[in-house]
């Protein structure tokens, strides 16, 4: 059974979740890649002011392709996960509710993301084309110069996740 969620009720929903849930998400999510990150950490590191708010967001790694005319966005599909774990166990202690990619996350995620009842969700890969279809809204916030890895918030109508890593920590790769 499929559970719709919205993001502003997934951090009190999130508990309730299970590795291998299937949910539709609506509401923002913020897209971010390995160069995104990498300018994420210096503004940190830095004491500067961020794109956006950590706490509760959720970061989508992917990086959209251009629209086609009459299209809100162009493909986007899900980034394999593990590229980015070496900063998602400071995002998650910052307050990140979720990431969503594609496959299997390092032992070190997966501990923050219980410590932080954080989720892990997945998207599934190869179907870009298709995930563009529930996505109802995509503006650059940061970074326009990275061209299809800049930040971008988008606005999720159903979007077809399983859940990766739940709370616990229970995952869908580990079995």
């Amino acid at each position: 059974m499929a559970i719709e969620i919205h993001t502003s009720t997934l951090r009190l929903l999130a508990p309730t979740l299970r590795a291998g849930d299937l949910i539709y998400l609506s509401g923002t999510v913020y897209t971010a890649r390995d160069a995104a990150h990498k300018r994420i950490f210096s503004l940190i590191d830095e004491g500067k002011e961020l794109p956006f708010e950590i706490k509760d967001s959720l970061i989508y790694y992917a990086g959209p392709t251009p629209a086609r005319s009459g299209m809100v966005i162009g493909s986007c599909g899900p980034t394999t996960a593990s590229r980015m774990d070496p900063y998602a166990p400071r995002l998650l202690d910052m307050g990140l509710l979720a990431m969503i990619g594609k496959g299997e996350r390092s032992e070190e995620v997966r501990r923050a993301v219980i410590r932080n009842s954080a989720l892990y969700l997945c998207a599934v890969g190869g179907a870009g084309a298709l995930s563009s279809k529930c996505i109802t809204s995509c503006e650059v916030i940061a970074f326009d110069d990275l061209g299809c890895e800049s930040i971008k918030r988008l606005t999720f109508s159903r979007f077809p996740l399983y859940v990766g890593i739940d709370t616990e920590g229970n995952s869908i790769f580990k079995r």
